[in-house]
């Protein structure tokens, strides 16, 4: 897969806008931003890639990720089916892999990924590979909370994070009866 040929777009989203960035095939980053000034964020997520970005490039994943994303956040749906194509450590992809089996609405703590990867120490690394996610939302590590049950870290800051459980609380069925059954 050419790391060069990457297009984004935005999408206005509630919780503000966010760069999509994709090949032909696979996603490759969901990135926040906020108003405040920064560098180019197209430029930024460029060079963590260490890749060239299209802007207003089309590519189906790209497509597909801008649909799926939107109808996440009407609250239709929160099934992905994009390919996504993250690069980590291998003990990264493993959290990555644990984090995308949390079902919608539902939340886990650090040291609960950290014991089904039978390394019940490495809490911290855990939310170390949280920190480095590229595609959050998709790879819901807003799902991902403290022990105690607290909202901790979150790399589109915690307002966010709280936003996105609310709002997954609210497109979760509930019995039943609900909606879809």
């Amino acid at each position: 897969m050419a790391k060069a040929d990457l297009s984004a777009k935005w999408l206005e989203t509630p919780i503000g806008p966010l760069l999509v960035v994709a090949s032909d095939t696979h996603l490759y980053a969901i990135e926040f931003h906020d108003e405040e000034a920064q560098p180019d964020p197209v430029l930024r997520v460029g060079r963590k890639l260490g890749a060239v970005i299209r802007m207003d490039g089309d590519s189906p994943a790209l497509a597909q990720a801008l649909d799926e994303l939107r109808y996440y956040f009407l609250g239709k749906s929160a099934q992905f089916h994009v390919k996504l194509f993250y690069e980590g450590s291998a003990f990264e992809r493993q959290v990555w892999e644990q984090l995308l089996l949390v079902p919608l609405a539902e939340t886990c703590s650090y040291g609960d990924i950290a014991r089904a990867l039978n390394q019940p120490s490495a809490a911290r690394a855990v939310g170390e590979a949280n920190h480095v996610n590229r595609i959050p939302i998709i790879i819901p590590c807003h799902r991902c909370i403290g022990s105690d049950g607290s909202l901790t870290g979150y790399g589109g800051g915690l307002w966010r994070k709280k936003w996105l459980l609310r709002h997954e609380g609210q497109m979760r069925p509930v019995g039943l009866f609900a909606e879809g059954f």
